[in-house]
């Protein structure tokens, strides 16, 4: 890795070395100790540095990731909330999709429900409930979340848990599937979704399993950018947490994510 400017404040520097490491496709490690976050703040102050370096080539933030959104999955790392993520503009995708599964270092696939906005939830209206929330919201789908985990270490996870807040959660794009408009007949808790690859069911899950309901998780995202001093704008996507169990994508996989009312999507990886 090339040599770091000692000069930069020890913030840019920590999501400098993460950016080098994604370059240079090394494994997910912890941050060196001089730069690793002391808190979740400096994690999230990290990921802004990391995020914009990111933001050179592909483009600007264009909606947000949740993660963790589980009670095991946050015992796993030792957090006691979901964690957000950044989504950049050149990483949405439509679906039918396809990707390469050499881009990516260990390219994981989750199957959620996303929401986009069509107006905004700035930080002068928080704190926001389900209802709220639910009022500022022009179109729900299903998605898959690319992520990459570079390899990472599960049993060590929970020793670096800030480390992969600031790594942007892992997150390296979506892929949406077509946009329903007129959603607010769906009772979107009790929506099934099931996820097949090549044809095979592998998992399924229900709308409620994300925080009790995907708005819950929408409205925890607005309320936590909030505190930031961070707001949702209009046309921001957001991908409310995985319904099914992480899939590890393998090149020549055709996975699609069927979620009821609100249609399917599918992706090729290659």
């Amino acid at each position: 890795m090339r040599r770091l400017k000692n000069r930069a404040p020890r913030i840019e520097r920590a999501g400098e070395w993460l950016y080098e490491a994604h370059r240079r496709r090394e494994p997910f490690a912890p941050l060196p100790a001089d730069l690793a976050p002391r808190d979740i703040a400096e994690a999230y102050a990290i990921q802004g540095e990391y995020v914009g370096m990111r933001g050179r080539e592909l483009g600007a933030v264009a909606g947000y990731k949740i993660a963790l959104t589980t009670p095991q999955m946050q015992r796993m790392v030792g957090l006691a909330e979901p964690i957000a993520g950044d989504i950049l503009e050149k990483t949405v995708r439509r679906g039918p999709a396809r990707v390469r599964a050499s881009d990516y270092v260990r390219l994981l696939v989750e199957c959620e429900i996303a929401v986009e906005l069509g107006e905004d939830l700035p930080v002068v209206g928080a704190p926001y409930s389900r209802e709220t929330v639910a009022a500022a919201v022009s179109a729900v789908m299903p998605a898959f979340e690319l992520a990459d985990d570079r390899n990472a270490d599960y049993a060590q996870l929970g020793a670096h848990a800030l480390t992969l807040v600031a790594d942007n959660a892992w997150n390296e794009g979506v892929v949406l599937g077509e946009p329903l408009r007129d959603w607010r007949g769906v009772d979107l808790a009790s929506v099934r979704g099931v996820a097949r690859v090549d044809g095979a069911l592998i998992g399924e899950g229900t709308g409620r399993d994300v925080l009790g309901h995907p708005f819950e998780a929408l409205a925890w995202l607005a309320n936590h950018l909030a505190a930031r001093g961070l707001s949702l704008w209009r046309s921001d996507v957001v991908i409310t947490g995985s319904l099914i169990r992480t899939h590890f994508a393998r090149p020549g996989e055709h996975l699609r994510f069927e979620a009821g009312p609100l249609g399917a999507v599918s992706l090729v990886v290659e």
